[in-house]
Formats: C-alpha cells, structure tokens, sequence
C-alpha cells in the first residue's frame, strides 16, 4: 500500500514537473507577435489625439518592445561600425534608438479614421525567420503594404525588419546612421536621433 502511495506521488511530481516544462516552452508564433502588435497600433490610434504624444508613447512602449528585437536592430543599423564602439556606446545607442523606435510610432500612429490592418500570408526565409505579409487599409486611399522581417528570439518572435510598399527601414536607417558614425563621429549619431526624437514629440 505505501508502494502504491509512493509511486502516485512518484507520478503525480513528474506530471506536474512535464507541465511546467511544457508551459515554459510554449511559444508565440510570428503571426501572433504581428497581430497583437497591429491591435495595439489600432487601439492606441483610436485614443490618439486624447493620449498625446507622451500619452501614445507610454502606451506603445512596452508593445514595442514585446515585438521588436531592438537591440539586434541597433546593431545592424550600424553595421561593422558597431564593432568599433566601446561597450558603453553600444549600450547608449541601444537605449536612444529603442527611444527613437517608439516615438517614431507615437508620431505615425497618432489618430484614428477607420483604418484596419489585415494578415495576408507568411512564409518561412532560408535563414530560418519569417515574414509576415500585412496591409493596412486607409479609408479613401491606396492599403499601404508592410512586409514584416522576423527571427526566433527565446521562445517567441521579434521583428527585425519592416518594409513598407517595397521599402526597408532598416535599410535606409543603416545608410544614414553608417555614414554619420564614419563622418561625423559617435556623439554626432546620437545627437541626431535625440534631435529626432524631440521632433516628433513637438509635431
């Protein structure tokens, strides 16, 4: 009878211990990241101009950053310069340009009249990412296109790129950020970002 006793118990730990394992790795798909980040762009729209830009931003962050993989994008931005910065460099340009990331989308995403993003398809890279094809649809005007560049992160998604009607963001970001660090230095780059980031903060 203790035998018995011994091993429901045996089974029971292993069973609680599988789920917890099978809890952990549980992962969000590309697709999922997409549309919770796109319902969150809605419904900030929506409340747009009774946010405020700080008021957007504050709501937007932490969707932001559940849904782009920001520090891999600073790095690429930068490309073999980013080799050449000191680790505290490195550190403060992951932190501005995250900044600029969602304030860019505070200022885009600022009001609402009847848009709605819509899931077209997705399709596997031979890197092993993802893209997810969207569109939004604006109310008396052509759908803009938005292609979304995806890497597995841990056990979910991150964006790492988005092209919107053919163009990358990550491109051109790179072209100018490259060209200043090499031009005009490190302390330049970050003032310009800053720069921009009050910018759409005033608009």
């Amino acid at each position: 009878m203790m035998f018995k006793k011994l091993v429901i118990l045996v089974f029971s730990l292993s069973s609680l211990f599988a789920t917890s394992v099978f809890a952990q790795e549980e992962s969000t798909s590309a697709r999922q990241i997409i549309d919770k980040f796109q319902t969150e762009l809605i419904k900030v729209m929506k409340d747009g101009k009774k946010l405020g830009f700080a008021g957007r931003y504050e709501k937007l962050e932490p969707a932001v950053f559940n849904s782009h993989d920001l520090p891999k994008i600073a790095r690429i931005v930068v490309g073999k310069e980013w080799e050449k910065l000191t680790e505290e460099q490195q550190k403060k340009l992951t932190d501005v340009f995250s900044k600029l990331s969602v304030a860019s989308y505070a200022h885009n995403f600022k009001e609402f009249d009847g848009e709605a993003f819509a899931i077209d398809s997705e399709e596997e890279t031979k890197m092993g990412g993802v893209v997810i094809h969207s569109h939004l649809t604006i109310p008396d005007d052509k759908p803009v296109k938005f292609d979304y560049m995806l890497k597995e992160k841990g056990a979910s998604w991150r964006i790492i790129n988005i092209i919107a009607n053919g163009v990358s963001d990550l491109a051109l970001k790179r072209s100018e950020y490259t060209a200043i660090l090499q031009r005009e230095g490190f302390d330049a780059l970050i003032a310009k970002i800053n720069e921009k980031i009050d910018g759409y903060a005033k608009q």
